[in-house]
């Protein structure tokens, strides 16, 4: 994903509370939000290097991925997909021990990312950046997440984060919405400077992008409850914002026999 806002709150009745856009070129092969054939999750997917921006499994535990935007970072040669890392967490045993190991021993072998991993009762933010690798637990509260790091004030990012605070259980995708839709650009002394030049910068400056060959392609709203029922609704779209379709998908949590 390239944007995301979110609520943790471990404890209450719906832990976390997060939507997101993706931005992506319009000609990159793309599954819907789904079930997967061979893995036990569901997501949408990128069919052409086989991960995903965003998933659930039927354990209790999701995850979303962003990408660093920086042409400071180096990218390692032959860095593998950064999508695998969101199937990778959901498909391991243990969270939390996955993480620690690839903060401590793997994450430098990709490109720069963002990884939001959460079960009912943890949430943690693995960043990697030009200044190194950091895993931590997220505080509870509301946050943003873009292509620097978690709560870095984007205005995109400030937007969609304040449309959550103001909102509750039953206006809050009426509010993201609203907010993750806005294809107003940003006023150039409000911009990041991630060295891809001024004019990229504007572009990508919008919570929704519009473009023939490159914009936002889908918005998905993730709801996890104190249970570990997740529950995800895609709106998906195509070049020019196009509208696409809309699914929702429920991954109820499986009881361990």
């Amino acid at each position: 994903m390239c944007l995301i806002t979110f609520t943790w709150a471990p404890g209450s009745r719906y832990p976390l509370r997060l939507a997101g856009n993706r931005d992506e070129f319009h000609a990159r092969a793309t599954a819907p939000l789904g079930a997967w054939h061979d893995l036990p999750l569901l997501g949408g997917r990128d069919l052409e290097a086989g991960g995903t921006w965003l998933a659930a499994n039927r354990h209790g535990v999701v995850a979303a991925l962003t990408n660093v935007r920086d042409t400071a970072l180096t990218t390692p040669a032959n860095a593998p997909s950064r999508g695998e890392l969101v199937a990778g967490v959901l498909t391991s045993n243990d969270p939390a021990a996955w993480l620690d190991a690839l903060a401590n021993h793997h994450a430098e072998r990709y490109a720069g990312f963002n990884l939001l991993v959460a079960t009912p009762y943890q949430c943690w933010h693995l960043h990697r950046g030009r200044d190194g690798v950091s895993l931590a637990s997220v505080p509870p509260g509301v946050h943003g997440l873009s292509n620097a790091s978690l709560d870095t004030p984007w205005p995109k990012l400030q937007a969609v984060r304040s449309a959550l605070e103001r909102s509750d259980d039953t206006t809050w995708r009426r509010h993201t919405r609203h907010a993750l839709h806005n294809a107003a650009l940003a006023n150039d002394h409000q911009l990041p400077d991630t060295g891809v030049g001024i004019a990229l910068e504007r572009q990508l400056s919008a919570a929704f992008i519009i473009g023939e060959q490159y914009g936002t392609r889908a918005t998905t709203w993730l709801t996890l409850d104190q249970n570990g029922h997740a529950t995800l609704t895609e709106q998906r779209f195509g070049p020019l914002g196009r509208f696409y379709g809309e699914s929702t998908l429920v991954a109820r949590r499986q009881q361990v026999r």
